[in-house]
């Protein structure tokens, strides 16, 4: 049993995107979550315990998780240092910590469901659990979603759902299959027609979403009637050479790709400039302002900046400026971004985690948070939002911007550096990521980054121009941003968060519970 939760729990990694060469590489594969999950499902549905739930819970997705983040021994051995046996131990307790909330998950959900539950209502109370499981992931202690099994359906026909009830639905979703495919059928035959009923219930929604998704209402949103004409930077400068012998490089080719670039909006990869700026050559950063604010053109650059705080501290922030034509005299950038969202031990410490930070080498790993929510860069008619690195990654916080169709952002900009993980699977995982914000906010992204997935999706989260991986290059391409309604999806969570999805879960475990208690109570009122 063992063995065969483990092989499941990697299946379902490799499902985010297949790690082998041949004509899938890269490609998520949803039939492949969904059959990893049944494995799961009928485990934990067949349980015996409550105890014999959670282990099953916790070894399926402690495999799970290794799978799909096992590249970050990379940044931690490679690039930061840290000896092989702890950047292993490292990856081992982060993924079989982040474990405990699915095996808990499993648990609940044989305590719900043990008794007097027919196959429907223990499909209902799995995809309930599961979704208040990777919801609790994504969210507490900063959050760290990456490998969500909704993202295995960017391809599959559960993307159709994402505009309404994005990523955490689709893993309600799968969860509801899985379970309803590989759940026991208890009690009379009739449970089991209802339960096929509930099969066909979902696949006529799907339909119902296919038809009536945003790119097809009536008062759909609609493009600009002008493209706009982008160039994405990729440098491809390694990793253990970007803050060493790879500076002089940066600086090099990115100002010589800026001021040579011709069309409308220039994008650099995150901290591509490694510098802040008091810390750059003489006659480096002027005439770059010089060049875009006499111009048409507008470019956005992706640096670390320093500033000092009201009490003389100097700060450090992961930024993006934005070089443009300037209405009036200004001697410096008219937009600046500040990432929100930073990354644990790479970008900001943890209480008490002073030590382990201390036992890599990783510059610059102390930033100041922006807001959540900042304007987008206006600009020929459009409003770009960016966002850096894993911030995409937080559809619920990109999602904020959009609670006024007016200011919507018509566009969105990811600038990234996942070199620290080397060329692996990570930089497809990453792709499908931002590929399920588009479909979820239907608006067009835009990937600038330093080794790949340098690319652009249009707003159904469709792939339509990508450089090759690990190479340098630019690419060039015209895009339209979407104006006017937003997604129904962009709609709620832009006022509540995920608090409607928790609701609806906690809603399915209280009546489903409450239809055990009774079913149980009767029994012991009624039995023999």
């Amino acid at each position: 049993m063992t063995v065969l939760l483990l092989l499941a729990g990697l299946l379902q990694a490799i499902s985010l995107a297949w790690p082998f060469q041949g004509d899938w590489h890269g490609v998520p594969q949803g039939w492949l979550q969904c059959l990893s999950l049944v494995v799961l499902a009928g485990i934990v549905d067949r349980s015996q315990s409550r105890k014999q739930a959670f282990c099953s819970g916790w070894i399926f997705s402690t495999a799970w998780l290794i799978g799909s983040f096992w590249w970050l021994f990379i940044s931690m051995n490679r690039y930061g240092g840290l000896p092989a046996p702890l950047a292993a131990l490292g990856v081992f307790l982060l993924a079989s910590g982040l474990a405990i909330f699915y095996s808990v998950a499993c648990a609940v959900f044989f305590g719900v469901c043990k008794t007097g539950v027919t196959a429907l209502p223990r499909a209902s109370v799995f995809a309930a659990v599961w979704m208040l499981a990777e919801i609790v992931r994504g969210t507490i202690w900063t959050g760290f979603p990456w490998g969500a099994v909704g993202y295995a359906h960017v391809e599959s026909a559960l993307q159709h759902w994402a505009p309404w009830v994005g990523v955490y639905g689709l893993c309600a979703l799968s969860a509801f299959i899985a379970m309803a495919l590989a759940a026991e059928r208890r009690g009379r035959s009739t449970h089991s027609g209802v339960a096929m009923a509930g099969m066909v219930v979902l696949i006529g929604g799907l339909s119902f979403t296919w038809f009536t998704s945003p790119s097809r209402l009536p008062n759909e949103a609609h493009r600009s009637e002008y493209p706009l004409a982008v160039t994405l930077l990729q440098g491809n400068i390694p990793q253990d050479l970007k803050f060493g012998e790879g500076v002089n490089r940066a600086l090099r080719d990115y100002r010589e790709a800026l001021l040579s670039s011709r069309s409308d909006l220039t994008v650099t990869p995150e901290t591509a400039i490694p510098l802040i700026q008091q810390q750059l050559p003489d006659r480096y950063w002027q005439p770059l302002e010089a060049h875009f604010n006499k111009g048409s053109q507008a470019a956005l650059i992706g640096l670390p900046l320093a500033m000092r705080s009201e009490q003389g501290q100097l700060k450090y922030s992961n930024s993006v400026i934005a070089l443009m034509p300037q209405t009036s005299p200004a001697a410096s950038a008219s937009y600046q971004y500040d990432k929100h969202h930073l990354v644990p031990f790479g970008e900001f410490v943890p209480p008490l985690f002073q030590w382990f930070v201390r036992m890599m080498h990783i510059p610059l790993g102390e930033f100041t948070r922006g807001d959540v929510a900042q304007p987008s860069l206006a600009f020929k008619g459009e409003r770009i939002a960016p966002n850096i690195c894993y911030e995409d990654l937080f559809g619920e916080e990109l999602a904020r911007s959009f609670a006024n169709p007016d200011t919507a952002p018509t566009l969105m900009v990811n600038l990234s550096n996942i070199a620290w993980f080397g060329d692996t699977v990570a930089i497809d995982q990453h792709l499908h990521i931002s590929r399920m914000r588009a479909l979820e906010l239907g608006r067009p992204m835009l990937r600038a980054t330093n080794t790949g997935a340098t690319a652009i999706i249009d707003a159904q989260g469709r792939v339509t121009h990508r450089l090759p991986s690990a190479a340098q290059g630019a690419l060039t391409a015209e895009v339209y941003g979407m104006h006017g309604p937003v997604t129904p999806y962009a709609k709620w969570v832009s006022q509540f968060g995920l608090w409607p999805l928790v609701g609806l879960a906690l809603l399915i475990l209280l009546i489903v519970g409450g239809m055990a208690h009774a079913s149980r109570h009767g029994q012991r009122r009624f039995g023999p």
